[in-house]
């Protein structure tokens, strides 16, 4: 089955500066060099994220550095990834608002952040801006890197392995090291279907259809009957019998399975996706947010 990632593309464009041709040729690395990240290399990416922007400049947020090999291969065969026990750093993001909350304490200064939707979000967002930060610092300095978001299976797991204590959440993993070969990008769709000028715009059926070919050219996945049950299976429980009916006779027309029947009738799949929903906020409650309840001030404490 080929790569849900897509087209691997070689970019050389013209760019004003380095910075943009750094970004807009950036790819994922998931094959590393047994070579160390040294100190004085590592210590200013790290800096990078740290200097990221966030909300009020609270930087809600902590990096877990992992160096550790038997660590690393414990995360490794949790996530089904060989690749990351071969990183020499991964590093976890985590949104941290119990840093701050026993600042409150020690300060006397109320706080409400791990019950407060406008926290969890802004958190979010600095956590991300911060690891995405250390990301591009890594490759302008040779390294390759991969963000690994299938921790988001193992919240429970990794809470223990690296003892997170209430108010601490774990967001991303990102893979650090230098690559054994220059990894190429992944073609991306064309600007004029990602940014809308002033208003949201929705571009023709036709035009839509074209750009997500453009982009998959080659990821036409080869039909065979246990393919077809379980997207068969997926359809009839996310949208009955009759949808299922018609996106197994399109298969069939086609003679393949077409990039987005593969993506959410084969690999992220409609009807387990949501699944987990209410286990993910009770997840959410164990670690100490209740960001999505109505807010209710403890009783001893209510003026």
């Amino acid at each position: 089955m080929p790569s849900h990632h897509g087209v691997e593309v070689s970019v050389n464009g013209r760019y004003p500066n380095q910075t943009l041709k750094l970004l807009i040729e950036r790819a994922s690395c998931r094959s590393f060099s047994p070579k160390k990240i040294a100190s004085d290399i590592l210590r200013p990416i790290l800096s990078a994220g740290i200097h990221a922007p966030t909300g009020g400049n609270l930087q809600p947020y902590s990096i877990i550095k992992i160096e550790n090999d038997e660590t690393k291969q414990k995360l490794a065969e949790m996530c089904g990834q060989d690749f990351i026990g071969k990183a020499p750093v991964l590093l976890l993001f985590c949104i941290d608002w119990r840093r701050i909350e026993r600042w409150a304490k020690l300060e006397i200064a109320p706080f409400t952040a791990t019950s407060s939707f406008p926290h969890f979000w802004i958190s979010f967002m600095d956590t991300i801006i911060c690891a995405q930060n250390i990301c591009t610092a890594a490759d302008s300095l040779g390294l390759g890197s991969v963000y690994i978001g299938t921790i988001l299976e193992f919240f429970s797991e990794i809470q223990d392995m690296f003892q997170l204590p209430k108010g601490v959440f774990p967001v991303v993993l990102l893979c650090l090291g230098y690559p054994k070969a220059e990894p190429l990008p992944r073609k991306k769709l064309a600007d004029q279907v990602i940014v809308h000028a002033e208003r949201y715009h929705e571009i023709e059926d036709q035009k839509l259809t074209d750009a997500f070919n453009e982009k998959y050219p080659d990821l036409k996945v080869e039909i065979t009957e246990e393919r077809l049950e379980t997207i068969l299976e997926v359809c009839r429980k996310v949208h009955g019998k009759e949808f299922a009916k018609r996106c197994v006779e399109k298969i069939r027309k086609n003679g393949y399975v077409n990039p987005v029947q593969r993506y959410f009738g084969l690999h992220y799949r409609a009807d387990l996706m949501p699944k987990d929903n209410d286990t993910y906020l009770e997840l959410m409650e164990e670690f100490g947010f209740n960001w999505f309840k109505k807010y209710h001030p403890p009783k001893d404490e209510a003026p």
